[in-house]
């Protein structure tokens, strides 16, 4: 009697499994043409983005482009320790950081209060005006914008014309030639760049919280800070913490397009950060293995640093990537 209501409980279970997949099918059948976006999106990924993955192994080869990647010798960890030995890794860690994180402190807040305040705006048109003009430089090419800044920031520039119109400088100053203003041209010129771009994601999560909140708040006689304070703000806190936690593991990314239009040989004490040596070390002179020992070095530590700000941003605030 056992045997038969087990023998029962299995053919109910292959039927139930069987349905489960039947359903499964048709639905995939019914997505077939989203379907086959995604795939496309999944092959680009695997032939750009994890297939060229097998030559992360000349990082431990003594590898030289007459030969293939198999044909070039082991080196082990040779190129590693040659990095941290190199008498260069001081500055160029101290740039890549103090850049990143002037980036991550003034740079990732802005766009959240910018769009704050771009949510408050009565006028729709005036909103739209502003949000176009904000989110403009994001879709022109740091070659454009570096030359930009280069004709603003020159002797005969609109900065130091403006500077000595108001009294407060005498006489011209090279920005570009000099290396203690270099890190505050970085910044505000990502910022200039981004801020309106960014914004979007915000107004995005912000527009998605219920009108019904606001006017509860309104009845409690709550005014605009407080609306923000406490309905805005925590709505969008979800948002907030997953993009902390890219920004995060982006730290050691220095925006490399922007640091070689941007840099000189008068400003390179305090432009040379990770990307642009692995520029010139791999690229312009030859040596393959020890620049991609140095970026596998930086991807382990964007790794660490990922895991460590989702988990901690798990704790507080319940929210993460996985």
């Amino acid at each position: 009697m056992g045997a038969k209501a087990q023998s029962g409980a299995e053919r109910e279970s292959n039927t139930v499994g069987k349905a489960r997949t039947t359903s499964i099918w048709r639905k995939i059948y019914g997505q077939r043409y989203l379907q086959v976006m995604a795939l496309l999106g999944v092959a680009w990924m695997i032939v750009f983005n994890y297939i060229p993955m097998y030559g992360i192994i000349i990082a431990f080869k003594d590898y030289d482009i007459i030969f293939s990647i198999s044909e070039a010798p082991w080196v082990g960890l040779e190129h590693f320790k040659a990095f941290l030995e190199d008498d260069s890794l001081p500055y160029v860690i101290k740039n890549t950081l103090g850049m990143s994180l002037f980036k991550l402190l003034i740079g990732f807040p802005l766009p959240i209060i910018f769009a704050l305040l771009l949510n408050e705006l009565r006028s729709a048109i005036f909103k739209r005006w502003v949000q176009t003009i904000s989110y403009l430089p994001h879709f022109l090419s740091w070659v454009i914008l570096g030359g930009i800044m280069a004709t603003f920031l020159a002797d005969v520039g609109i900065i130091n014309k403006m500077l000595m119109a108001f009294g407060w400088i005498d006489e011209p100053i090279m920005y570009l030639a000099e290396p203690q203003y270099f890190w505050s041209i970085v910044v505000s010129s990502d910022i200039w760049k981004e801020l309106g771009w960014s914004a979007i994601i915000y107004l995005a999560a912000i527009s998605s919280v219920s009108p019904e909140l606001y006017e509860a708040a309104t009845i409690d006689g709550a005014g605009r800070f407080q609306k923000i304070w406490n309905i805005t703000l925590p709505s969008i806190k979800g948002t907030i913490s997953i993009l902390f936690i890219l920004a995060i593991s982006g730290v050691l990314n220095s925006n490399f397009d922007q640091i070689l239009v941007l840099r000189n040989a008068l400003n390179e004490t305090s432009s040379n950060v990770i990307d642009v040596y692995v520029y010139q070390t791999g690229l312009a002179s030859g040596r393959y293995s020890y620049a991609t020992a140095v970026g596998l070095i930086k991807s382990l530590i964007a790794l660490v640093l990922l895991l460590a700000a989702n988990r901690v941003t798990k704790r507080l605030s319940d929210t993460s990537l996985f």
